[in-house]
This record gives C-alpha cells, sequence and structure tokens, in this order.
C-alpha cells in the first residue's frame, strides 16, 4: 500500500516505510524531529518544474504530465520504492499545503501503477 502525508502530520505505526519525497527540507521541520526512514529526491519534481507549479506559471495538468515524463527517467528508482509497497506500507512524506493537487499524490499514482506491474 502506497499513502501519502504531509510531513506536519503526527507520525503513526500505520504509516510503515516512510520518505521524504520533496527535493527541498521542509521549513519548520527539524531533521532530528521528522519521524522517516529515508530522504528519496530522485523521485522529486526537478527544481524547474517545481519552481513553475508553485509560481503558477502552469496548471496542475501540466505539472502533472510533465512530472510523469520525468519520472520515467527514474524507473529504477521507482521500482525499487514500488517494491518496498508489495510487502508494507510506504508513506511518501511532503511538505505542500494543498493536499489534492501536489507531487505526492502524483508519484503514488505512479507508484502505484508500477507496483501492478
Amino acid at each position: 500500500m502506497i499513502q501519502c502525508k504531509r510531513v506536519y502530520d503526527a507520525a503513526s505505526e500505520n504509516d510503515g516505510y516512510r520518505i521524504l519525497v520533496d527535493r527541498l527540507w521542509p521549513r519548520g521541520v527539524k531533521k532530528e524531529d521528522l519521524a522517516f526512514d529515508e530522504w528519496c529526491k530522485a523521485l522529486t519534481p526537478s527544481s524547474e518544474l517545481r519552481k513553475a507549479f508553485h509560481g503558477e506559471v502552469i496548471d496542475f495538468r501540466a505539472f502533472r504530465e510533465a512530472y510523469q515524463q520525468e519520472l520515467t527517467q527514474q524507473m529504477d528508482e521507482g521500482k525499487r520504492v514500488a517494491a518496498l509497497a508489495k510487502n508494507q506500507t510506504v508513506t511518501l512524506l511532503y511538505g505542500a499545503k494543498n493536499t489534492q493537487q501536489n507531487h505526492a499524490l502524483v508519484l503514488a499514482d505512479w507508484l502505484r501503477q508500477l507496483a501492478e506491474r
């Protein structure tokens, strides 16, 4: 199972393996205070894409398409994380305020597709 959770939400034992999937460290969070198992920068959107989305140069649909294209270049890393999710819950941690439109949701969908293969 793959789920998403904001880094500002409390950790729970149901989170399983917790992966931070932000390129930048989340504001206001000390590294020693965040319960996480790894920080996977390889599966984060490029700086250019992240800036375009957050700067509202592109909408979420365009962001999703561009990010999915970027993810195809990280297939090995994606397969590794998808394999983890076959044996345990994997929680993708992100800092974005918007819980309905963010990169972690796109990544989770992509990883679920990989896990089904």
